[in-house]
């Protein structure tokens, strides 16, 4: 029987609409796809283009599709609006010996200030030898440094409160403070060596060789108690001032893995800085300089391996074609399906929860008569009964309206912030799955997931998290991406030419 015209323009239609769904399919893959615009994910992509692009030795890599499942940039690095002013809400500070951070800032052209310099996050007013902090036991401050000079006060009080302060420190810590400083320089000198040139430095298929190569390999195998009792800190620096630092930047005790420790230690350095407006700047910067099509409130539901490429079905229900796929963003509480499977470690997050109050402290709650009496930054001993990390001032409006960020381990109810505070004219509440819960020996998730071309920053995570080592992990994926695509067979060494590394490996501070 003769087919209707009606029914050859149907059949004509489906054929159509299959040869537009092959024609989808065979169309040209991504080059490479990255999950997450953290400071990971942009700085893979920055390093990748950097790094082909401006070099003969490797075909360039330009086409880079970044997907952020939020509405902003930034992943933990992000800010929060509270009266009127913004203040850091995730990764606040960077050292000053972070050389890929510094030079994103310069490259970027982001206006900069030192904590020394800020009132807006308590890390920077523990490092800084002229801000007031003490330490609290939950009933009495067992420590305090000197309350800041009055306007009143003599100007050579105040040209001599910072070698006061520094007496005041140790007079209750002794030797201890410089065998600290040696123990966290000691580690800052290794990490330094993963900047160093490419013709001294590996690209590293694993975390663990990567650490082993610079030598700190060692100190996730104990906890920072121990590393701390060897190198002959007291107990009562260890107990105090080490468990105030630990507490503020990981949310965790001196039970914490020793090179995450020293890492935390080292957030207590002096000149620690950050982007004004917010360090999320970074990241946006890094993926606006590198051209990536940006895929904002897009994240990804599955990743399948198609023989040669990666299939990556989004939460809008597309589906991107990769060559090369590379994760930045923690695998422990994605919701994600990978095929075939992939095998990683069971590993759990620390929950930071970060409260932003404007009100006053209540001095009643300290035990003390007034709120003046209360230091700026207020640490907290590894007691069950204390309800949060710290307190600290973000911005004074006058004596009586102040602006403060806590950290606790879990969520601060109402009735326990009324007890705190005496005035409560704004409350904002986060809870950040900041960074790995650290337990020695730490064991590590592969960088390459399948054996192909999937790739997981933040397996270098379980060794240290901040904005730097996200940096410095970033830098390794892509260059052993490139290596893996140049020499298929063999992981040959990725050299690249001296123009396109110049500032970034030698960068003179």
């Amino acid at each position: 029987m003769a087919l209707s015209r009606t029914a050859l323009l149907l059949l004509a239609m489906a054929a159509v609409s299959l040869l537009s769904a092959d024609a989808a399919l065979s169309a040209p893959a991504t080059k490479v796809c990255v999950l997450g615009s953290g400071i990971g994910g942009s700085s893979v992509a920055h390093f990748l283009k950097q790094y082909t692009c401006e070099s003969a030795t490797a075909p360039c890599i330009d086409d880079i599709r970044i997907f952020e499942r939020r509405e902003k940039v930034g992943g933990r690095m992000a800010t929060v609006t509270i009266g009127g002013d913004t203040f850091e809400a995730g990764a606040s500070i960077i050292h000053p010996r972070n050389l890929h951070a510094v030079r994103f800032a310069r490259l970027l052209n982001l206006n900069t200030k030192t904590g020394d310099d800020s009132d807006s996050d308590p890390k920077s007013n523990v490092s800084s030898s002229s801000s007031w902090f003490g330490i609290w036991d939950g009933s009495v401050f067992v420590f305090q440094t000197l309350p800041p000079p009055s306007p009143s006060s003599s100007a050579i009080y105040r040209k001599m409160y910072p070698l006061l302060n520094s007496l005041v420190l140790a007079w209750r810590y002794g030797f201890s403070l410089l065998r600290m400083d040696r123990f966290v320089k000691e580690m800052i000198e290794r990490f330094i060596l993963y900047y160093n040139d490419f013709e001294s430095r590996p690209v590293f298929e694993t975390v663990e060789e990567m650490l082993k190569w610079s030598g700190l390999y060692g100190l996730t195998h104990r906890t920072l108690q121990e590393e701390l009792a060897d190198a002959g800190l007291s107990s009562r620096l260890v107990s105090e001032l080490v468990t105030v630092i630990t507490r503020i930047n990981y949310g965790q005790s001196v039970s914490i893995s020793g090179l995450a420790g020293a890492v935390s230690l080292a957030g207590s350095d002096s000149g620690l800085w950050l982007v004004e407006g917010g360090n999320w700047q970074l990241a946006a910067g890094l993926i606006s300089h590198t051209n990536a099509t940006l895929h904002l409130h897009e994240g990804i539901d599955s990743i399948s391996y198609a023989g040669g490429y990666y299939v990556l079905n989004s939460t809008k229900g597309n589906s991107y074609a990769c060559d090369v796929t590379v994760i930045a963003t923690p695998l422990d509480e994605l919701n994600m399906t990978i095929s075939p499977p992939i095998s990683v470690p069971s590993r759990s997050l620390q929950h930071t929860f970060t409260t932003f109050v404007r009100g006053l402290l209540n001095p009643k709650y300290f035990g003390l008569n007034s709120a003046s009496e209360i230091p700026d930054l207020v640490g907290t001993l590894e007691l069950p009964d204390i309800p949060f990390s710290c307190i600290s001032v973000l911005k004074k409006y006058s004596e009586e309206d102040m602006t403060y960020k806590m950290f606790s381990r879990a969520q601060l109810a109402d009735v326990l912030l009324d007890q705190i505070f005496s005035k409560r004219k704004e409350t904002v509440r986060i809870n950040w799955p900041a960074y790995p819960h650290y337990e020695a020996p730490e064991v590590f998730a592969p960088i390459v997931l399948d054996g192909f071309h999937l790739y997981y920053i933040n397996s270098f995570e379980s060794a240290a998290s901040t904005i730097e080592t996200s940096a410095v992990a970033a830098e390794n994926v892509a260059r052993l991406i490139i290596s893996r695509i140049s020499s298929p067979s063999a992981n040959a060494p990725l050299i690249i030419s001296p123009h396109s590394a110049e500032g970034i490996l030698h960068t003179d501070l």
